[in-house]
């Protein structure tokens, strides 16, 4: 994998937290290969992109966000796969009851290339804050 492909991830993952940051679900679902899947911690398993939009719909229903990511890792395993660590923190806030927590997030990252362009083909997270 040479530099320009892990900087290329690095700022899909930065459109990825812009996408949380404005509650975007489209900007969202098109970082996401066609079949792409998301694993969210307490949610069932989410597979395409009809199953990934409703899935942020619902997120985004729910809470909105205000996160900061940081990259640990982009590692290559092909010429079109590469995986990425990253950890998130900030806050979200409940979008019905105004309620403001705290976030934090262990997050893997598995990357295809599709047509030329980076696309998260799995996604899963899971929380670094003790439980309450």
């Amino acid at each position: 994998m040479v530099s320009s492909d892990k900087e290329q991830i690095t700022e899909v993952l930065m459109k990825y937290r812009d996408a949380l940051n404005t509650s975007s679900t489209e900007a969202a679902v098109k970082l996401y290969a066609p079949d792409g899947v998301i694993m969210a911690q307490h949610f069932q398993t989410q597979i395409g992109t009809e199953a990934i939009r409703k899935q942020y719909d619902v997120f985004f229903n729910m809470i909105s966000f205000d996160v900061k990511f940081n990259v640990v890792e982009v590692v290559p395993f092909s010429s079109d796969w590469a995986f990425a660590r990253t950890t998130s923190a900030g806050t979200t806030t409940s979008v019905k009851g105004g309620g403001k927590n705290s976030e934090g997030n262990q997050e893997l990252f598995v990357f295809q290339k599709v047509d030329g362009v980076w696309k998260i083909a799995r996604y899963s997270f899971s929380t670094t804050n003790p439980p309450h």
